[in-house]
């Protein structure tokens, strides 16, 4: 069920609403990991005192590199480790013009609803954020006692993250935080395989660019499909 509620998301790609959240999520995301990239590339410059060089890359020189093919490559790899803050970031900004695209089509009997306030939005995107970001770096530590099993720990800790942000924040939007809540609880076990099943892609270059839309979207579908089933 979890993969067709992700065909139903990639079949209306060709939406025009629904295009114009994706173009608008990618650019957010490629201007996130230039910046992350530039600061980076400013730190160790600044700290080191001379151009870095990188085997099978050559020297990197901040800003006039920035755009090189030799930086292009290192940010895909920078994205690895990126995009699953910069997911967070892009669902909390933009999942109510993804879920109203989606209800539009798929749900079209559903009564109108306003949109998430932008403070609440930003509220909750910091909050998850700093849980984000705290369990990961206590990950290190598993990370190095099972150093075999690493990328597997990363996928299945953040697709738990993942699946508890994406999952709440559509569920919210038509039954409230605390019931969201309940029904996120009475059905963790698939929203949290359906969050694996997002992080895992999300390690990938370029085609990370377009996971954290068909997320926002598939969760959306896997909420109302949960929700008419409790009901």
């Amino acid at each position: 069920m979890i993969v067709t509620d992700f065909f139903k998301a990639f079949a209306q790609l060709p939406d025009p609403r629904f295009r114009r959240v994706l173009w608008l999520g990618i650019a957010l995301t490629i201007a996130l990991l230039v910046g992350a990239y530039a600061v980076l590339l400013w730190f160790i410059n600044s700290t080191s005192g001379e151009p870095i060089t990188i085997p099978g890359i050559g020297e990197i020189s901040w800003l006039g590199d920035l755009l090189g093919w030799g930086s292009l490559l290192l940010m895909f790899i920078l994205s690895i480790f990126l995009m699953v803050p910069v997911a967070s970031a892009i669902t909390s900004m933009f999942l109510d013009d993804v879920a109203q695209a989606v209800e539009d089509v798929h749900y079209p009997h559903l009564p109108d609803i306003p949109r998430t306030p932008f403070g609440d939005a930003f509220r909750d995107t910091i909050n998850f954020l700093g849980v984000l970001i705290g369990a990961n770096l206590l990950a290190i530590i598993a990370y190095g006692l099972l150093p075999f099993a690493a990328i597997v720990i990363f996928w299945g800790l953040n697709g738990y993250l993942l699946g508890r942000e994406y999952f709440q924040i559509a569920a919210m939007r038509r039954i409230g935080r605390q019931n969201a809540k309940a029904l996120r609880k009475q059905h963790s076990g698939e929203i949290w395989l359906a969050g694996c099943l997002m992080a895992i892609p999300l390690t990938v270059p370029l085609l990370n660019l377009i996971i954290p839309i068909l997320g926002a979207a598939t969760f959306t579908h896997l909420f109302h499909r949960l929700n008419n089933k409790a009901g």
